[in-house]
């Protein structure tokens, strides 16, 4: 299984800005045995939104979704998938992690035979349009994910894709689509019923952000060949080792304490997710929307005021190392970095040993693999020269069981530290308002009063827009 080391959030490794975890840990036990418990407990009651728990088990639909991923093998060249937020993030993070590097540059031979794949989530015109002129849409599957069927962004896409196919193929366009969506209600729902695409389900209760083990998720994987079995067994295997109540045993446990107490007691407010790998960069914006959505919340359970604030902060070794560790080290110190550790990268690059007699000798003869290992080491020893915590996830390897672990760790983390905070974890009253005042200003029937009062409000000098 994955690890987490904390050595340097301790009091003895990093002083006064440390904590004494063996204390807190027995201080919180209760606390921890109490949520882990009720998560568990409540996990297949209605309305909870704890049915992401259960995605792992749902071996129906990744039955369904290899039999389809089957069924379409070596017929498309591309597979486009259209979603916003918790609808692409987490396929986009896990294919740039598992795919090879430059996949939709490689040759089909070079990738097996499997299709391309691209992810528009986002309403850039120009980026777009540039997509649609160097892509066959004839040789593309469109998946297009919404649970209402109501998202702005993504079916304006939709509406975009499906009026090309229609012009390219006419009545046959309808096999080119494949929609992720409610199982009864919604827009996407109903034109799926009605034109007769190929559909699949987002799961009642579960929020988007933590959908990527349903349909949504699975279904850009399979297709691109990614074994979607081993994802299902790292989860597993994960769900099993956080089902205990144990603190001392539960790194998903220990890892949202951490990051309560450095929040209330230190004041380390922003949660930095650094992964040395650019495979995984694309999970610091899945991370980015799990911690922001679920924990930013102004109201507690008990209907008090408190602005909640964790806040998440994105960041790629080494890249950011040169970018980032001035205000890291110097910086007010008001953030915990948690580190992702490749034990052991898929590919191994020798450093030739030419120039030594200049004063790059040190590196002749050594590998790249060292050189990455001596980078988040040093990374780790310099924040802790300067008093700064940093937590570190060991991966032992990028592949579909261990990354399944880290994402599921990282959903249970989230939903236990919202506990802590005593704040609902599965709800985005803002997200909903900000989607309201965009359907005024777009003109949508039912939201004429709205329209007017925000007219009003942008024209005012006071909001300067």
């Amino acid at each position: 299984m994955i690890k987490l080391d904390y050595t340097n959030v301790l009091s003895e490794t990093i002083g006064n800005e440390g904590l004494d975890l063996a204390q807190k840990f027995n201080e919180y036990a209760p606390k921890i045995q109490e949520i882990i418990t009720n998560l568990n407990m409540n996990k297949d009651k209605p309305g909870t939104f704890l049915q992401w728990m259960n995605l792992g088990y749902n071996e129906e639909t990744v039955w369904y979704v290899k039999e389809f991923a089957s069924m379409v093998e070596n017929r498309f060249d591309n597979v486009l998938v259209l979603g916003i937020g918790g609808s692409a993030l987490g396929a986009k993070a896990l294919s740039e992690a598992l795919l090879r590097p430059y996949w939709n540059l490689l040759d089909k031979e070079k990738r097996d035979n499997f299709p391309r794949i691209f992810f528009l989530d986002n309403i850039d015109p120009d980026e777009i349009n540039s997509l649609l002129d160097i892509i066959d849409l004839r040789k593309t599957l469109v998946n297009v994910i919404t649970k209402s069927g109501s998202s702005a962004e993504t079916m304006s896409q939709f509406m975009i894709l499906k009026d090309r196919l229609y012009s390219l193929l006419g009545d046959d366009y309808r096999k080119n689509i494949v929609a992720t969506t409610d199982k009864q209600a919604g827009v996407l729902r109903q034109l799926a019923n009605e034109e007769g695409y190929k559909t699949f389900v987002v799961p009642d209760d579960v929020a988007g952000r933590y959908s990527v083990f349903s349909a949504v998720g699975l279904v850009p994987l399979a297709l691109v060949g990614i074994d979607i079995d081993e994802i299902i067994r790292g989860i597993k295997i994960m769900d099993l080792g956080l089902k205990n109540t144990d603190i001392n045993k539960n790194i998903a446990a220990q890892n949202a304490l951490i990051h309560y107490l450095m929040d209330r007691e230190k004041n380390k407010f922003i949660s930095v997710l650094m992964p040395y790998s650019a495979r995984l960069k694309y999970i610091c914006d899945w991370y980015s929307e799990l911690w922001a959505e679920s924990l930013g919340k102004k109201l507690d359970l008990s209907g008090n005021v408190i602005n909640n604030n964790p806040t998440p902060l994105k960041a790629v070794g080494v890249s950011d190392q040169h970018c980032l560790l001035q205000l890291f080290n110097e910086g007010k110190n008001d953030k915990l970095v948690t580190f992702i550790n490749v034990d052991e990268f898929s590919t191994t690059l020798d450093i030739p040993n030419i120039f030594e007699y200049t004063n790059l000798n040190y590196l002749s003869g050594k590998t790249i693999n060292r050189l990455m290992e001596a980078q988040i080491n040093s990374m780790k020893v310099s924040l802790c020269d300067y008093q700064k915590p940093n937590v570190t996830i060991h991966l032992p390897k990028i592949n579909e069981y261990y990354l399944a672990q880290l994402f599921y760790m990282l959903e249970m983390q989230t939903a236990i530290a919202a506990q802590l905070y005593n704040i609902d974890a599965f709800n985005q009253p803002a997200v909903e308002q900000a989607k309201n005042y965009l359907y005024a200003l777009m003109g949508r029937v039912g939201y004429e009063e709205s329209a007017l009062e925000l007219d009003k409000k942008i024209n005012s000098k006071a909001l300067n827009i």
